[in-house]
């Protein structure tokens, strides 16, 4: 299992050496793990110049999984476009076709009371997002600014998709649901753009194949409503990029923090990228603050997607579970009265729960 680990910027470094100490774990267990160090975002621009520098890309291909921690930052807020941290997330997800993201929002009982929902509504609750993740409006062309026909300067974007794009995505999304409670939602808004239209009726003709699965649709608008009104109406959701992106963060304040939700980007060979969904949140940086369990969630979705290894990923998630049993937390999903660690005793606690 060779893994290539981009600890990216600001918090990105301390979640990901909490990541290390469960690979480690592993290691020292008899499992032959290898990993290797490199640079994505602005780390890699101050290292290399480039956000996706050809160092990572060639140890990218060749690697089995990638553990990512998190890009971006205000150091970089000044950048050329082209050399900003997030075009080397965008760049190494196209690189690799990494077209598939799935985020679960899953409700540790021990966190109900951390969500900003009543308990009742999010108790139990878990869904499962996939958003397509190498097209749609982040990837279409044309894109750019220009001066209209009535002199004014004006930004525009693409939104496009194309039936190979729609029924791959479909297929993971029917596939995804076969093995939970057999039930698909996708949101698209098809009342307004064509290029929703065309994906809704993708998803119908790919539906054929997969009889046993219930599939409805709805709006992104509604969507994003029925997430705070009644979560736990859906199962598997699936979406394009750009509603993805939004309603999969909406989601994660179900969990009571983003920072307990972890993430894969897989191809179709089910290689992937593996990271928290939070960003680098560089008001913390340094500070020991930050909460590791949505990275090291992500480490037990790739030993469940790309190594297919269940066992480990089942004894993870365990530990996870035992931590925030024995009361362990962070400040993002402490309660009022609680007594909060830090990033580094966190980790102990779960590499602890492993042992």
């Amino acid at each position: 299992m060779n893994i290539l680990i981009l600890p990216g910027d600001y918090i990105g470094p301390e979640i990901l050496a909490e990541a290390v100490k469960v690979l480690e774990a592993f290691k020292a267990q008899g499992e032959t793990i290898a990993w290797t160090l490199g640079h994505l975002g602005g780390a890699a621009v101050d290292a290399e110049g480039h956000p996706y520098p050809p160092s990572t890309q060639q140890a990218a291909r060749v690697a089995d999984a990638i553990l990512l921690g998190a890009v971006g930052g205000p150091k970089y807020d000044t950048l050329p476009r082209e050399l900003r941290p997030e075009r080397g997330l965008l760049g190494i997800r196209k690189d690799l076709n990494l077209f598939a993201n799935l985020r679960p929002a899953r409700v540790f009982e021990e966190l109900a009371d951390s969500s900003s929902l009543k308990k009742e509504f999010i108790a139990g609750l878990d869904v499962l997002i996939i958003r397509e993740l190498t097209g749609d409006i982040y990837f279409g062309q044309p894109r750019g600014r220009r001066v209209n026909a009535e002199g004014h300067d004006e930004g525009f974007d693409t939104m496009h998709y194309s039936r190979p794009e729609v029924e791959r995505i479909a297929r993971v999304a029917f596939e995804a649901a076969r093995k939970r409670s057999q039930r698909v939602c996708s949101v698209d808004k098809e009342n307004v753009l064509d290029t929703s239209r065309f994906w809704r009726e993708v998803m119908i003709g790919v539906h054929q194949d997969y009889p046993d699965v219930e599939l409805t649709h709805m709006y992104v608008d509604n969507a994003a409503m029925q997430l705070v009104k009644r979560p736990k109406q859906f199962d598997v959701m699936v979406t394009g990029n750009i509603f993805g992106d939004i309603l999969s963060d909406e989601a994660s304040m179900l969990a009571g923090s983003i920072g307990m939700l972890p993430s894969a980007s897989l191809d179709a060979n089910n290689k992937g990228m593996y990271e928290p969904i939070h960003g680098s949140a560089p008001d913390i940086a340094g500070q020991n603050k930050a909460n590791p369990l949505a990275t090291i969630l992500s480490v037990a979705m790739m030993f469940k997607y790309s190594f297919d290894r269940t066992d480990l990923s089942d004894r993870i998630e365990a530990a996870v579970k035992k931590v925030l049993q024995q009361g362990h937390r962070t400040g993002d999903i402490a309660m009022p009265g609680e007594k909060v660690i830090g990033t580094r005793e966190m980790g102990d606690a779960v590499l602890a729960a492993l042992k």
